[in-house]
């Protein structure tokens, strides 16, 4: 099988539990897929090959031994990648820093521990922005990570090393994780479905430097079935779907009619006035398109947010990096985004954290309310087109639409430039709620060409299966 990498996720997990493919097969498949692109494309900081081999193996053993009646873990034999923000035990975690010590992490994390427990087998990790913190990733450890599409082009962030991977075909399918956009937003600029599910529903380890509940995991894949094939180990006891079926077995039943709302008013519109690309509207009009003739009603919507929304986002948002711990003499390594954020995030009260923390708790309430006027809400993805390497930070050479070489360094301007980029992301993660990136839109005109562009779709809580289930109708 040579084109193993072109097969759908779902498809590739019932070749492996047929036997159709051995487990050893498909990991040097997509090991050389890497050797090959990753030097390009920069999605992986890390390779373990050899060990990835070596649970190959295993896996193939435990397939010829096993009884007829003995069932096979759900992800028997299906590669995956995790960013590098997670940890797999023996594995170095670096979170994109060159500030931090390299060592090997002593356990599987949260996210590892049900992915690889479920018998997906990990070739290795994802290139991040530093902690996680930027739509771009982009780091002082690492070459940054290039969308497949157009490689002049970022892979937005923070998971966009996965993102990348994914698209290119190095593995079938990734978990990624979101605390303001991180699956989204790389879903979008790589032309792949990303679903963030809400609060809670994905168990998490315990975390002190998320003290509003931002992130969360969730898939980024091909299409809606491998999502849901991903999801259904990332939320085995979720919420699920109403039959408790599960996720995979909900994409296949059409969605009843919906009342969806279509919206570009954002929470940062107020601080970062902003004009979205023409890209982003022929997206946002390709979504209407689909939705309507998929017998859906769609109507404008007319959404107010709290103009005190970017201050409390963003010190909820950085309280982390101000806990991190960083060696004094190491701080001059972090990247000036980091290193600015952290200052402030150390030099701000306990008490004034938590006046944005019950901020964002309000914002939450009334965000929910006016959105339970609608089964869904629309937006689109991305207010921009995939944006050049270096265009956030400033670094390389201005071209009269991004930044130039003088602006590197200015946090602030970086930080603005990345709202401006998302502006519809990072309220659905103070909100809880599930959202979707789905690529409806390629600015070549058909599939492959050109840049992709999304619509995101924000459901009600515990509306994970529905969401999957209106992207498998619209053909993804």
């Amino acid at each position: 099988m040579a084109d193993i990498h072109r097969l759908p996720a779902v498809q590739l997990r019932a070749a492996l539990r047929s036997g159709e493919v051995s487990a050893r097969e498909v990991t040097a498949h997509f090991l050389a897929r890497i050797e090959e692109s990753n030097p390009r494309l920069g999605a992986f900081i890390t390779v373990t090959g050899p060990r990835a081999m070596a649970e190959a193996a295993a896996a193939d053993a435990l397939f010829a031994r096993r009884r007829p009646d003995q069932p096979l873990p759900p992800l028997h034999g299906m590669p995956v990648a995790f960013k590098d923000l997670t940890d797999v035990a023996g594995v170095v975690t670096t979170h994109g820093s060159a500030a931090l010590d390299r060592r090997p992490a002593p356990a599987d994390g949260a996210l590892a521990a049900a992915v690889r427990g479920a018998g997906a087998i990990s070739l290795g990790k994802t290139q991040v922005p530093e902690f996680g913190l930027t739509a771009y990733s982009e780091n002082r450890i690492a070459p940054p990570s290039r969308n497949p599409y157009a490689l002049s082009r970022s892979s937005g962030g923070s998971s966009g090393g996965s993102a990348a991977a994914v698209a290119a075909g190095l593995v079938p399918f990734a978990p990624g994780t979101d605390g303001g956009g991180s699956i989204r937003i790389p879903a979008a600029a790589c032309g792949l479905l990303g679903l963030k599910p809400g609060r809670g529903v994905v168990p998490a380890g315990e975390s002190s430097g998320d003290p509003a509940g931002l992130v969360v995991a969730g898939p980024l894949a091909r299409s809606a079935a491998d999502a849901a094939l991903l999801l259904d180990v990332l939320a085995p006891t979720g919420p699920g779907t109403p039959d408790g079926a599960g996720y995979l077995e909900a994409v296949s039943r059409a969605p009843a009619s919906l009342r969806i709302g279509v919206s570009l008013d954002s929470p940062w519109g107020g601080i970062f006035p902003f004009t979205p690309d023409p890209e982003a509207l022929d997206a946002l009009d390709a979504g209407v398109r689909l939705l309507t003739g998929a017998g859906h009603h769609v109507a404008e919507a007319e959404i107010r947010y709290d103009n005190r929304y970017p201050d409390a986002f963003t010190t909820a948002w950085t309280a982390g990096v101000g806990a991190a711990r960083i060696a004094p003499h190491r701080e001059v390594l972090l990247t000036p985004l980091t290193r600015t954020f952290r200052r402030r995030a150390q030099q701000r009260s306990a008490a004034k954290l938590n006046e944005c923390l019950a901020f964002l708790r309000q914002f939450e309430r009334d965000t929910l309310a006016q959105y339970s006027a609608w089964d869904l809400v629309l937006t689109p993805a991305l207010a921009q087109t995939p944006r050049p390497v270096g265009w956030f930070t400033g670094s390389g050479h201005g071209d009269g639409r991004w930044p130039s070489p003088e602006w590197a360094g200015d946090a602030d301007g970086d930080y603005r430039r990345q709202c401006e980029f998302a502006p519809w992301s990072s309220m659905v993660n103070v909100c809880g709620l599930p959202a979707i990136s789905i690529p409806v839109h390629w600015t070549g005109g058909s599939p492959g060409a050109g840049l992709p562009m999304g619509i995101q779709l924000i459901g009600r809580p515990g509306s994970e299966a529905l969401l999957l289930q209106v992207a498998a109708q619209l053909g993804f």
